[in-house]
């Protein structure tokens, strides 16, 4: 078995898991706010909905599972793709920087994201 210190977990099977219960995640976040918006399209209701609690934390819930799913994919794309078999020696360096690039980039979504629903 691989270990791999930029892996969200220790098994694959773990990832999968991660990716497929953040993936439910998001699409009911975003068929509750597909029905939301139709029927709601005023800005005070908007306002009103997003301001009350469960819904902030339905939301960041949402985000949580957007930045565990996107990082699961990425690694996983990134492992596929940038190996030396592709890429040649310069592969593991190139991959921990676009690993690197990428945590930071989600890491500042997520707190960006936790700003606006709590700020």
């Amino acid at each position: 078995m691989r270990n791999n210190a930029t892996s969200f977990s220790r098994s694959g099977l773990s990832d999968w898991l991660i990716q497929r219960v953040s993936a439910v995640i998001l699409a009911v976040y975003f068929v509750v706010m597909l029905v939301i918006w139709a029927g709601h399209p005023t800005y005070a209701c908007w306002h009103g909905l997003m301001m009350h609690p469960a819904m902030k934390v339905f939301s960041l819930l949402s985000l949580l599972a957007l930045a565990s799913h996107a990082w699961v994919g990425m690694w996983t794309v990134l492992t596929d793709y940038v190996t030396t078999r592709h890429m040649g020696p310069r592969a593991v360096g190139v991959r921990m920087v676009l690993e690197f690039a990428f945590v930071l980039v989600i890491f500042v979504y997520l707190v960006w994201g936790i700003q606006i629903l709590w700020g």
